[in-house]
């Protein structure tokens, strides 16, 4: 195999690698596809009913009928009511709390719709449920299926103002529970503080309380399994460790190495947070996933408890916002965190140096579309000096093929151990780095992958369009069809098409300059086509990048041609070959393994014989 064999095989095999490994289905999502195919085929038949519907909704309320005994026994006064919704909301939020378990009913984020135009509901209705466990009496009760009771119907809050409204629990006249939430004129924080009255001697363990907080995050957005893919439950400890769930399976864990300080039940780009400043002393979370339902996204479940702070209260706060990484950042707790910016590497390079460009080219207010360009073109601008030197040494491969057919016809195919064996001699005589084009194009490919996470994440791409695609957060389609099995695609991305034709054309080009023949020739083609099926369903801002990548590569290739001359290139060769061994650069210690490597083949072969 030859050094164009190897430097692009070895590139090949990473890409291939690297796009199976950070985009093939997992085999839950395969799991998940062939149910829901199954699932809608039943559907279709008549043979299923909606069970998932039925399941979750919202049931009415069937009056209790209550002995003397009973009301005058535990929570007597709140085992039986009527449901009442209150209003509170200011500029950003709209909650509506209900009268039926003291909790938030449903969430509305006034600045925001969803994909279709509609109002954007993080959750309501009996999918969310959030109670606390009370013993007494040698009874456990529920506040879910408890009633309390308020003195208003609503409160508006607005500019610097700030308000609160209290839901009471009565046990007696002067024992009771108030769930007291505040709200400010603006912003997205909700103040929780649950503060009892005269029930020490009452309620069994009341310096601590038991949370139980389920909600299913309803879909927002365009492409139902691109939201999933990004949801899940993140949490912070008071150590400043912030962790998440699994993304693709269902998962659960019991956070035993410290206090967590927030739980955050993360949709793509919302999320519904629980604080406590000192923090919960046991949490239980997990996430699920129904594949069968085609309204919510995922089922997050947080089992809580929490400490009696010393004022007697227990002081909480609840955050209803964009997953925009400043605006969680401003609001503290290392909150932006839960935006995952890509593992290892991939997160310090989107962190540091994405993220603070990207920031500056906003100042500008440009559209969306113009700022991917600008910044498209610093990165290439940045990475020229690799690109020249990646096209430089294509350029010496290229002038010293000739000798390499040389060498390959003397030598013959039969003996691949001695063919590299003098291509090494070659390359030494030659004063060419075999690997001097592969390992300009590997020290890019973080890049390229950090900005495979840095899109799909980022608030900002929400809804914003650009040329013929309507919201660059997600996949502009322009065909349409019947889902395809197992790969599960119903449709074509116009930008996702003509990124895989401009790879298709730069693979093209790129063996045109490197001088890559037989297989190597035509395997490069392969990657585009993987790509075609896996981005196919990512946003269209992701697939605009790597289309504007390719285009600002053709361009920078353009300018590079007049700056190489071939003869030039090979007159240096050949007087590299005339110099004594012991006046040229030394060999590398790659190329040193290498001629190390290929020796002790050659002999192990000729034992063999």
């Amino acid at each position: 195999m030859d050094r164009n064999s190897f430097t692009g095989l070895f590139l090949i095999m990473l890409i291939i690698f690297g796009s199976f490994y950070l985009l093939k289905p997992k085999p839950e999502e395969i799991k998940r596809e062939k149910e829901r195919q199954h699932i809608d085929s039943l559907k279709k038949a008549g043979k299923l009913a909606p069970q998932a519907a039925a399941a979750k909704a919202d049931t009415s309320k069937v009056a209790v009928k209550l002995d003397s005994a009973q009301l005058k026994g535990a929570f007597g006064p709140a085992l039986a009511g009527t449901e009442k919704f209150i209003t509170l909301e200011n500029k950003d939020l709209r909650l509506k709390l209900t009268t039926h378990g003291g909790r938030i009913y449903s969430v509305e984020l006034k600045n925001f719709k969803t994909f279709d135009g509609k109002p954007l509901i993080l959750f309501d209705g009996t999918q969310n449920s959030f109670g606390i466990n009370l013993a007494a009496e040698n009874k456990t009760f529920d506040t879910n299926n408890l009633y309390f009771s308020s003195p208003t119907s609503g409160l508006t809050v607005a500019d610097k103002d700030s308000g609160s409204i209290t839901l009471r629990l009565n046990y007696s006249a002067t024992q009771y529970i108030d769930y007291i939430y505040t709200l400010n004129g603006t912003g997205y924080k909700v103040g929780f503080t649950i503060k009892p009255t005269g029930l020490d001697n009452v309620v069994a363990n009341s310096n601590t309380l038991n949370i139980n907080w389920t909600t299913y995050l309803k879909k927002q957005e365009k492409d139902m399994e691109l939201e999933r893919r990004y949801s899940t439950v993140y949490y912070k400890t008071l150590d400043d460790n912030v962790d998440y769930l699994s993304e693709n399976k269902d998962d659960q864990k019991d956070i035993t190495d410290g206090k967590a300080q927030w739980v955050s039940f993360k949709g793509h780009f919302f999320s519904d947070v629980i604080l406590a400043n000192n923090g919960f002393a046991k949490t239980n979370i997990s996430v699920a996933i129904d594949t069968s339902d085609h309204v919510n996204t995922k089922q997050m479940k947080a089992d809580l408890q929490l400490a009696k702070s010393s004022d007697g209260t227990f002081p909480m706060s609840f955050y209803f916002e964009p997953n925009q990484f400043h605006m969680l950042q401003a609001e503290g707790y290392s909150l932006e965190k839960q935006i995952n910016l890509g593992p290892g590497p991939l997160k310090y390079i989107n962190r540091f140096a994405t993220l603070p460009v990207f920031d500056f080219l906003k100042q500008f207010n440009w559209n969306y579309g113009l700022i991917i360009l600008a910044l498209t073109v610093i990165l290439k601008l940045v990475l020229s000096p690799l690109t020249y030197k990646s096209y430089l040494s294509m350029a010496k491969m290229r002038v010293l093929k000739p000798e390499m057919d040389e060498i390959k016809a003397k030598v013959g195919e039969d003996n691949p151990t001695l063919l590299q064996q003098e291509y090494l001699k070659l390359y030494k005589k030659a004063g060419v780095n075999p690997l001097g084009g592969c390992l300009p194009l590997l020290i890019q490919m973080p890049i390229v992958f950090a900005f495979f996470r840095f899109f799909p994440s980022l608030f900002e791409l929400r809804g914003q369009s650009f040329l013929w695609m309507h919201d660059l957060s997600t996949y502009d389609a322009v065909i349409t069809f019947t889902r395809i099995p197992v790969i599960g695609i119903d449709h074509l991305s116009l930008m996702c098409l003509l990124m895989t034709i401009s790879t298709l054309i730069y693979t093209y080009f790129n063996n045109q300059i490197s001088g890559a023949t037989g297989q190597m020739k035509y395997i490069g083609y392969i990657t585009p086509v993987i790509f075609l099926v896996t981005l196919n369903s990512y946003p269209a801002g992701l697939n605009y990048y790597y289309f504007l990548a390719n285009m600002l590569t053709f361009l920078q290739q353009y300018l590079i041609r007049f700056m190489v001359d071939d003869k030039k290139i090979h007159a240096q060769i050949q007087e590299n070959k005339k110099k004594p061994e012991d006046t040229k650069k030394k060999k590398s210690g790659f190329q040193a393994r290498m001629e190390d490597m290929m020796k002790q083949k050659q002999l192990d072969t000729a034992k063999k014989k």
